[in-house]
């Protein structure tokens, strides 16, 4: 499974990339935003600045909504670093564009999904990755876990390449049971990647060996 950072902050992706574990970046307009990023060259910029900093794919998003903008702005964001997958929306001018750049051999995220037949058709036009969102499902109380099982099964009938990136990931147990489920890649914030280190007991055994080490070199 690969793990992707969710963030446009780029101390938090050195902390992540320190760790040896990062294998790429997602960010979207609302997280440059977060970070205080604004203005066409100035974004342009920070997207290079992740590419520098990681090995793997940087996801960089499109804002426009119809398919002529979402061309020329993927150009745009593919010719910065040969790193950057252009993200989609799942949109009928979305998936056309998925296409378009597919045929061209540029990768692909399709963002925003949230159904089987919308990672379906992703997967028909050629994407690299299909982001279906797990948390804002569990939000409304519908199962996002379900959905990334659905999309699996599906890719796997027909052994579609397009990689399932479970999105919108809010904790250590939406990256566990991705996992589990076979996801191939989740995404999500630097406390989920974090959290798994956690248990207390190794906590515990870590304290205790080190008392016992004390107590016989002190």
């Amino acid at each position: 499974m690969k793990f992707f950072i969710d963030t446009a902050n780029l101390n938090e992706i050195r902390e992540a990339q320190s760790l040896g574990i990062l294998d790429g970046v997602t960010t979207n307009p609302s997280l440059m935003a977060k970070e205080g990023i604004t203005g066409l060259d100035n974004i342009l910029k920070h997207y290079v600045a992740i590419c520098n900093i990681v090995e793997g794919d940087v996801s960089a998003e499109v804002n426009a909504t119809e398919y002529e903008g979402m061309v020329r702005e993927g150009e745009q964001l593919a010719d910065l670093h040969p790193q950057i997958v252009v993200k989609l929306p799942m949109t009928k001018d979305g998936v056309r564009a998925c296409k378009y750049f597919s045929d061209k051999g540029i990768k692909t995220n399709v963002t925003l999904v949230f159904s089987a037949g919308q990672a379906l058709l992703a997967a028909k036009a050629g994407a690299t990755y299909v982001s279906p969102f797990v948390g804002r499902l569990d939000d409304i109380s519908t199962d996002g876990l379900n959905l990334i099982q659905e999309i699996r099964e599906i890719y796997d009938n027909y052994g579609f390449e397009t990689e399932i990136l479970a999105a919108s990931v809010r904790h250590t147990m939406h990256v566990v049971n991705c996992a589990k489920i076979g996801a191939d890649v989740m995404t999500g914030p630097l406390s989920a990647i974090l959290g798994l280190l956690k248990h207390p007991l190794t906590d515990i055994g870590l304290a205790q060996f080190i008392a016992d080490y004390q107590k016989g070199n002190s």
